[in-house]
């Protein structure tokens, strides 16, 4: 199991709002701890489409039009739109 290297960032990602059940039985209301190198149990659909961004969020980097303090992003499944806001764990 690949583990953080010490001195760099955790993220706590914390699941907002869901339009459906998700079919990887994530919850309004969880919590998982996320890295480049941890999936903390994310589902990989949506590991996989996040991870360019938990990268840039991972080496201190941010989006022009974001604070770089937390990101809101939301599940490819459209029809579920799970939606999660994931910022430094603390």
């Amino acid at each position: 199991m690949a583990v953080t290297p010490k001195g760099f960032a955790v993220f706590e990602a914390e699941v907002v709002s869901a339009q459906e059940p998700c079919n990887a039985g994530h919850q309004v209301g969880e919590r998982l701890e996320l890295s480049a190198w941890q999936n903390g149990g994310l589902c990989g659909f949506f590991f996989h489409d996040i991870f360019p961004a938990l990268t840039m969020m991972q080496f201190g980097g941010k989006y022009p039009w974001d604070s770089g303090e937390e990101m809101t992003v939301v599940c490819p499944d459209p029809s579920v739109r799970l939606t999660m806001v994931i910022r430094p764990k603390k």
